[in-house]
């Protein structure tokens, strides 16, 4: 039954539905003043012309929301932004844009902003200066320093910074003294960065959006992208015009899964079951690329070995998913190549998510569709810049350009920032606390509420920084509610107050500083794709608001360290010139290439969009010919070298200065005997080494007679180093004149020997119904020291919740909001279109309590949390699955939290976080929540 029989059966039409009955004053206030008929025939109008004095310019800058990268055209009169228009000429979104993207100039001017630095003061925020505010944290950050040192301070950063500013917290960060730093790609991505970089030799998407015009057959898994990434599915649209088989896994019938030749749905969390079942298939066939597994891969025998253990009614039986359409799957990504792999957090999101990703990484190479155009692993990242941010920002597991946290890291970074090693080492607790990773955003309050004793690091957390990052997009809310209660400090940095302005349940020491919007600053941002676009400063910040690299300016000049933070960059008026960041990431991160992506090349591209080509990116003329659009990483060498951006990761075809590269020699040259390197004559066109060989450094270029193509200059600065830590980048530039790869040419891991599970293998989720799989395919042990935590699995795994929570409980995205919501549901315009938090219920499960469509109902989970919110009765989740977005905030287990916001700055639309009720789970390599399997059970209000 479809939801338009549905709606109009119950007698509630859906704007009936959107509007509710009191789900919170504004939206109904909202909706009483609009018009009935909001969609009426329009016609068009001459544009008022501007007074004849005014000044007026376009600006370009790129939407803030997914990481699409769609273009936004500002026009600006006399320093205002009048209006938005659509970039035609951008070859990413052509044009098009989604409702968040139709509405961003509203961020900017938002009523619900903040507008003046304030303190809570005996449970009410009371406005206060920014010298108050800086000197009033600062004192009491110096102080908590003292007491019990730099560790104590938690960062949540954020990926909504630009590259820049990203980068300058992660440095500001190391120059406090800590790294207790992240950032929202930990509760998204973090997997993906893991499996796929373990497997490939980077943590990135392969190839791009418009390259799915070349495509075959697309698998979208744990994918949403009509409603998480509208305009990317422009370009699948256009590739299914062309012939493309489109196959869609998800538990849930999506607004993607409308478009798709194939629906597969599959139980919640047997993502590698299925996958093994579709590479059963392509084994016991003989669809697989045998010489490209031969010549490129390393482990595939041990694959095989685990694959043959799941024969069709395994498959079936763990899945759900029938044995035809198992088969259908992989005869379908086998017979229709190049064949591309689509995922996002239905993927990620699990206690299990990196050996999920790793599975279709595994699959992608068993079936030769890894550097090839049409190929691909496709990563849709969520924020506008999270991949920026997790290539050169806050990770507390690593330096800027993945360079970890060894001694090595540390010497490099500090040569690159001009200063001394022995400075920044007095700066941490200690060596050993220098060279930890830091705890992570998804468990920063566990590092507040546990003993002490069973921390790994001097003292508990007791001040936290949420630097533009939402708390109800992580999990176990109330844990996190008890910790923000126990802080001496929450201090909260956003254009918007977000949730924790209004959950933490505190009376006072908890300050709200207004950064301006990212339409209020200029720098760089990094798309899915790898490609970084230049923003342009559409207006000035408004307000009482500052940037955030000024905001980092402020606090190292109270702490004592502006002069080291900004050694090699120039401070105007208090903020630190954007332009000088970015050089210094072009002169410190050889490692992945953000070093040819200079100012001026990136501005060029943005002044030239037109002149690239929306299938291939590559500028076919102008002052960029010959570039791809946006230099996608790594764009190699130094930005005199004129490398044109790598569209397509471990591509042979093409020479290594022309956008190819191999497989990443990041692992040594042999294991257990067996060689890592690729194999004779698999190397890039117009190499001059035929073979596989490792990463170059002094001694290789010396033991092959090319170090005396070095400048002296070069040779000094190089001598003792390789290739990501010569600041001179000669080593870089000798290698590639030779046609070859500085990191080598080896072959993609299938076998990780360094993970939990070198293999992917299924474990059944830590919150499941099936208890006879859990004594199948049982979780890990306990640990007691990850991350700095103890982490709980077995013994979550081994309490059965299923007889009082029968239904399995998802989560996801919806395309009117995003992260958590807070200014998108204070986008009147965005607000208007969805207007209450639902659950969606399948109709019988919604008979059980007799509730209709649009009926309150409690959904309870195993936590003992409760979510008031409104049935949405529909066939779109099976029977025994329930779904939420996890956009939503503002409300708690049924009390409606606009008291607690700062006057006027609640969101529009409020209501339930998902997150409040959502359970335990971790994933066991990098601390990614687990928020796509759970249980719970729904009753009537």
């Amino acid at each position: 039954m479809s939801l338009v029989k549905i709606t109009r059966e119950s007698g509630l039409m859906r704007r009936k539905f959107l509007v509710g009955a009191g789900v919170t004053a504004g939206a109904g206030a909202l909706a009483r003043h609009l018009p009935f008929r909001v969609i009426e025939p329009v016609s068009a109008a001459d544009p008022a012309p501007p007074p004849a004095s005014s000044n007026t310019v376009v600006k370009h800058t790129v939407c803030s929301h997914c990481s699409v990268g769609c273009s936004v055209e500002a026009v600006v009169t006399n320093g205002v932004w009048v209006r938005q228009d659509a970039a035609f000429d951008s070859p990413i979104n052509m044009g098009a844009h989604c409702a968040k993207g139709a509405s961003v100039r509203e961020h900017a001017f938002g009523e619900k902003r903040l507008r003046y630095p304030m303190k809570l003061v005996n449970g009410k925020y009371e406005r206060i200066s920014w010298d108050q505010a800086i000197n009033e944290i600062g004192d009491k950050l110096i102080a908590l320093r003292q007491q019990a040192g730099p560790d104590a301070l938690m960062v949540i950063g954020s990926s909504k910074h630009n590259n820049e500013q990203s980068y300058l917290l992660r440095k500001w960060v190391s120059m406090w003294g800590s790294n207790n730093c992240d950032h929202q790609a930990r509760i998204c991505h973090s997997t993906t960065v893991a499996g796929v970089a373990q497997t490939f030799g980077y943590g990135a998407m392969t190839n791009s959006f418009n390259d799915l015009h070349y495509s075959k057959a697309v698998m979208f898994i744990g994918s949403n992208p009509a409603e998480a990434h509208p305009i990317s599915m422009l370009h699948f649209l256009h590739a299914k015009e062309l012939g493309a088989k489109m196959i869609v896994v998800d538990p849930r019938f999506t607004r993607t899964a409308r478009f798709a030749h194939h629906y597969v749905r599959v139980r919640p969390g047997t993502d590698i079951p299925l996958v093994w079942g579709i590479l059963w298939h392509i084994f016991n066939n003989g669809w697989e690329d045998k010489e490209y597994i031969a010549a490129r891969t390393w482990g595939m025998e041990d694959v095989r070995k685990e694959v043959a253990k799941w024969t069709p009614d395994k498959v079936s039986d763990v899945t759900g998913v029938p044995e035809a359409t198992v088969r259908m799957a992989a005869e379908v990504l086998a017979k229709n190549k190049p064949s591309s792999v689509v995922w996002c957090m239905g993927i990620t999101q699990h206690h299990i998510g990196t050996a999920n990703v790793r599975a279709l990484c595994i699959l992608q190479l068993a079936l030769g569709n890894i550097g090839v155009q049409g190929g691909g692993a496709n990563i849709y990242r969520g924020h506008d810049n999270v991949q920026g941010a997790t290539d050169v920002g806050p990770n507390g597991e690593s330096l800027p350009g993945y360079y970890g946290l060894a001694e090595g890291s540390w010497k490099h970074f500090a040569s690159a920032w001009g200063v001394d090693y022995n400075w920044l080492l007095s700066r941490y607790g200690s060596k050993e606390l220098m060279e930890k990773p830091g705890i992570t955003v998804s468990r920063w309050f566990d590092a507040v509420n546990e003993q002490n004793q069973y921390i790994d690091q001097p003292s508990n957390l007791r001040a936290v920084f949420y630097w533009g990052h939402a708390p109800n997009s992580q999990t176990r809310l109330p844990d996190m509610k008890a910790a923000m209660q126990k802080l001496d400090m929450l201090v909260v940095i956003d254009p918007y107050p977000s949730m924790t302005a209004s959950m933490h349940g505190r009376e006072n020491g908890v300050y709200l500083l207004p950064a301006a919007s990212q339409f209020e600053t200029q720098g760089s941002v990094t798309a899915s794709n790898r490609s970084i676009q230049w923003r342009e400063r559409v207006i000035q910040p408004i307000f009482e608001c500052k940037t955030d690299h000024e905001i980092m300016y402020l606090f190292a000049k109270k702490f004592g360290f502006a002069d080291e933070l900004c050694k090699n960059i120039k401070v105007v008026n208090n903020e630190p010139v954007i332009e000088d960041i970015l050089r210094e990431i072009n002169r410190s991160c050889w490692t992945i290439g953000y070093t040819g992506c200079s100012p001026e090349r990136l501005k060029l591209h943005m002044e030239n969009k037109a002149t690239f080509d929306p299938t291939t990116l590559r500028a076919e003329y102008g002052p960029c010919k010959g570039d791809y659009y946006g230099l996608p990483w790594p764009c190699w060498g130094t930005p005199e070298m004129k490398h044109p951006g790598t569209p397509i990761l471990y591509d042979l075809h093409k020479p290594v200065m022309e956008g190819g590269m191999p497989f990443r020699a990041n692992w040594g040259v042999e294991h257990n005997g067996s060689s890592l390197l690729a194999a004779d004559g698999s190397t890039n066109a117009g190499s001059q080494i035929d073979t596989g060989y490792p990463e170059f450094d002094h001694v290789f270029l010396k033991k092959l007679g090319w170090w005396q193509e070095l400048t002296r200059q070069e040779q000094a600065l190089a001598e003792g180093k390789n290739w990501k830590t010569d600041l001179s980048g000669g080593i870089i530039r000798v290698v590639m004149s030779h046609g070859c790869a500085p990191y080598g040419n080896a072959r993609a891991r299938c076998n990780v020997w360094n993970f939990p599970d070198p293999v992917p293998v299924h474990r059944e989720p830590l919150v499941t119904p099936r208890r006879d799989l859990a004594a199948k395919y049982p979780t890990y042990d306990d640990k007691a020291n990850f991350w700095r935590l103890p982490t709980l699995y077995k013994s979550v795994q081994d309490v059965d919740f299923s007889k009082d929570y029968p239904l399995i409980m998802t989560s996801g995205r919806l395309v009117e909001f995003e992260g958590g919501g807070e200014e998108t549901r204070s986008n009147p315009w965005l607000a208007e279109l969805q207007q209450n938090m639902f659950v969606e219920l399948n109709p019988d499960d919604a008979a059980q309590i007799n509730a209709r469509l649009g009926d309150y109902v409690w959904v309870e989970t195993p936590t003992g949390a409760r979510l008031k919110m409104m049935a949405m009765v529909t066939q779109r989740v099976p029977s025994g699955i329930v779904w939420m977005p996890f956009h939503f905030g503002g409300w708690w287990m049924g009390d409606d939290l606009e008291r607690h916001y700062p006057d006027g700055a609640a969101p529009i639309v409020r209501g339930e976080a998902t997150n409040t009720g959502w359970t335990y789970g971790y994933d066991a390599v990098t601390m990614m929540q687990e928020t796509k399997v759970s249980l719970c059970r729904v009753v009537r209000a």
